[in-house]
């Protein structure tokens, strides 16, 4: 094609694929890709005779453009009719059969690429046509003439991706006993004048749409509409901004729609990385998948000027990929393109596809930048396609799909051990079962799940990522009660990625430790500027850091939100219940306090006492969580205006005398006694994190740091009128006192004190067991 070619203007596009190519390809490879390409050299030569050009052909896809309807639609026929006898000679079933679709709209044609809408028009209608078949427009419908031997089936009004408007498409097939007609012979002068009978016809058709049938134009030109700025939730940010759409599973396979999800997150993933850029978060993204959404919608949602969309096709190790991006303030396609290649070849099409995002955006690469756009994550196709599986999952953030996803990364490093981004994923997967005490889920002690998440932190840091350093950053402001590190490790992340919310959060929670609530509010902002649908945790994040700022009305109106977003959020309650109790609504008040209660008992938490406020379910206990917090007092206050009781004074049960602590209503025990209860199957409970390092044989774990010690989960160890002996690692030990006394003052009648705890019972020489059976 000829660089000075005519460009942007109205044209007859037909767009050709080979059915099933995959499938063929898997047969015999070398054999299909001869077929396939000699039937295209044959409907080169048959568009060429039919006055038609050849724009593009690669592959298993042919474009062409022609300037009259009747060529184009003859030129198919003609060609499938031909194609028809060719494949009844083959003997096997490596048949290439081909699909035809023909559509009118714009087309650009510049540097030997044709874009347009037009071009993706025939697209999607060649997509509806049968193997063999030829599908068409409804303004081709109206373009041809009525002379012409075809039939032509209405398949109805067809919701095509891309366009706002349904369009109107024809199955087209020869008349019974008709012949395809021949090409016409166009004389020098009629070549000469062709252009502007195009010209005329094209205002014919313009004036049919004036004179009521406005339908045929839309058909005929389906522009996008062009978004409103002064209509967008948000200003344009200063550079330029896109939001990635959830590409569409073309695959036969609808269960591949993991893979069609997982190459759209690598590819938002990727381009967030290019600092020029402002890029939607997933999360936005993806609340529009499986709509038939506007594009105009999408940019005045989420307040970006561009967006992209596309479609993924898998069959085997096979894949095709295809991808358009708009400017949703004119309307306009910016580019189309497609990518064929094998599993091994997907991080390659990523590269390419920002690459083009880069050029269209006239993007400025900071010099880090100009290497490798997209890194090559594993050479191992298999562990690729088993992460993706395991990240659908781990998206899915509930107790038993994070479970289920700790299998498929465990797989996936197995397939590649040297694949950072499945070290990662596995990190973050231990470390939201920590944090969210969810160690029952995958039949671990917390203690044991903690140590689980440190260790694959460790891994994962020897290749980091940015959501490495999302972990890493938490763990310091939950775990350790490092600000200075926590600060650190999130500013790493975001260096990675700024277009990450999950980094801005992360900066959000340090900030708060570090007591700079003003600077976390605006971290929590930036968040949900680049995640406009904002889940639930961004509410009960700004919630917190407002009401830590006394800013109660709008730490309601935040957390009124986090509650709706997410009504099984029994923290969020907390929180609205302390914001209404200061804000002197005794009513709303109680309610938050009663929704706590009903959701803590379905959990198996206890009732919410002003002292367990202050104790998270997976972070530090009230003195250390709320450093962070901002302050434990002003929660308490506010919880004892809403009406929450403290919990019953078991510190007054406790005295410490010569040979150590007493607890009243509780019987300290020695070694002999401690072990005949054991021999006879008395429930021994071990209060202390230290019990994965030694315990004694078959006793239970409840950590009273991380809250796992309660009147539920004790209850669940043994009735309130049975024997149970709590002790702790250490002889004597202020913990142990402390988780008799509260046992008692919950109704357990026969608790006893074993004061020696493990020190002494492995001084006795008695048996101990480590880690867990």
């Amino acid at each position: 094609m000829a660089k000075d070619h005519l460009s942007g203007k109205l044209a007859v596009i037909l767009h050709a694929d080979v059915a099933g190519s995959t499938q063929l390809v898997q047969q015999d490879e070398q054999l299909a890709h001869e077929r396939i390409q000699k039937a295209f050299r044959r409907f080169s030569d048959t568009i060429e005779r039919y006055h038609g050009r050849v724009q593009e052909l690669r592959g298993d896809a042919l474009l062409a453009e022609f300037e009259r309807a009747s060529d184009a639609v003859a030129a198919a026929l003609s060609f499938q009719s031909d194609h028809t006898d060719h494949l009844i000679d083959f003997n096997d079933d490596i048949r290439p059969e081909i699909r035809v679709g023909i559509a009118m709209g714009e087309v650009v044609i510049a540097d030997n690429t044709v874009t347009g809408s037009g071009v993706v028009l025939a697209q999607r209608v060649e997509q509806l046509a049968d193997p063999g078949g030829v599908c068409i427009t409804a303004a081709l419908h109206e373009a041809l003439p009525k002379r012409m031997p075809f039939d032509l089936e209405n398949m109805g009004e067809q919701v095509l991706k891309g366009f706002d408007d349904p369009v109107r498409v024809y199955r087209v097939e020869l008349s019974a006993n008709q012949s395809v007609p021949g090409p016409q012979i166009i004389s020098k002068t009629e070549t000469s004048t062709s252009k502007p009978r195009l010209l005329v016809a094209t205002i014919v058709i313009a004036l049919v749409v004036a004179g009521g049938a406005a339908y045929w134009f839309k058909t005929q030109e389906p522009k996008v509409e062009a978004a409103s700025i002064e209509s967008m939730a948000y200003p344009l940010p200063d550079k330029p901004s896109i939001a990635v759409l959830p590409f569409t599973n073309l695959s036969d396979d609808k269960q591949q729609e993991y893979f069609a999800d997982g190459m759209t997150e690598n590819l938002i993933t990727d381009i967030s990385k290019i600092s020029g850029l402002f890029v939607i978060a997933r999360n936005s993204s993806f609340s529009y998948k499986g709509q038939q959404v506007k594009i105009r919608q999408v940019a005045e949602d989420l307040g970006v000027r561009y967006v992209m969309e596309g479609s993924v096709q898998r069959a085997g190790d096979q894949v095709r990929v295809n991808a358009q991006l708009i400017d949703a303030t004119t309307g306009g396609h910016l580019w189309a393109e497609r990518y064929d290649g094998s599993l091994e070849d997907v991080f390659s099409i990523q590269d390419k596809i920002t690459r083009k995002i880069v050029t269209a955006l006239s993007l400025t690469l900071v010099e880090q930048e100009k290497g490798g756009l997209v890194q090559v994550e594993t050479n191992s196709p298999e562990a690729y396609d088993v992460f993706l599986r395991g990240w659908e999952r781990y998206r899915q953030g509930t107790p038993g799909d994070i479970t289920k996803s700790v299998a498929y990364f465990e797989q996936a490093i197995k397939l590649d051990a040297d694949y950072a981004r499945a070290h990662s994923a596995l990190a973050a997967a231990y470390w939201t079962i920590a944090l969210n005490g969810w160690s029952k889920s995958i039949d671990l002690p917390l203690i044991q799940a903690r140590e689980k998440s440190r260790l694959t932190l460790k891994k994962a840091m020897e290749k980091p990522s940015a959501l490495t350093f999302q972990i890493a950053s938490e763990r310091a402001a939950y775990f350790q009660r490092k600000p200075d590190k926590a600060l650190a490790e999130a500013e790493r992340a975001i260096d990675l990625d700024a277009n990450d919310p999950a980094g801005h959060l992360a900066m959000a929670t340090a900030l708060l430790k570090a007591k700079k609530p003003d600077e976390a509010e605006k971290s929590v902002l930036t968040a949900m500027r680049l995640d406009p649908h904002s889940p639930a945790s961004y509410f009960t994040k700004l919630g917190q850091i407002q009401y830590v700022m006394g800013q109660y009305e709008k730490a309601a109106e935040a957390l009124e939100t986090a509650v709706k977003l997410n009504p099984d959020d029994d923290w969020a309650f907390v929180y609205l219940a302390a914001t209404y109790g200061q804000l002197g609504q005794k009513g709303e008040a109680k309610q938050a306090v009663d929704k706590v209660n009903t959701l803590r008992a379905k959990s198996g938490w206890g009732a919410l006492t002003i002292q367990t406020a202050g104790e998270h379910r997976g972070g530090a206990g009230r003195r250390y969580y709320f450093k962070w917090f901002g302050d434990y007092i002003p929660l308490r206050d506010g919880l004892r205006e809403a009406s929450v009781k403290p919990e019953i004074n078991w510190s007054s049960l406790i005295s410490s005398g010569t040979s150590g602590f007493e607890i009243k209503g509780a019987k300290t025990i020695d070694i002999k006694t401690a072990k005949t209860l054991l021999e006879r199957g008395t429930p021994f409970v071990d209060v202390t994190f230290k019990w994965i390092q030694g315990h004694i044989p078959g006793s239970r774990y409840l950590d009273m740091f991380y809250y796992e010690f309660n009147e539920v989960r004790l209850a669940e160890v043994v009735r309130k009128d049975q024997e149970v002996v709590i002790y702790t690692s250490v002889s004597n030990n202020r913990r142990g006192a402390e988780a008799v006394a509260r046992a008692v003052t919950w109704g357990f009648k026969k608790v006893y004190y074993f004061r020696d705890g493990l020190d002494g019972w492995k001084a006795a020489g008695y048996p101990v067991e480590t880690g867990r059976k």
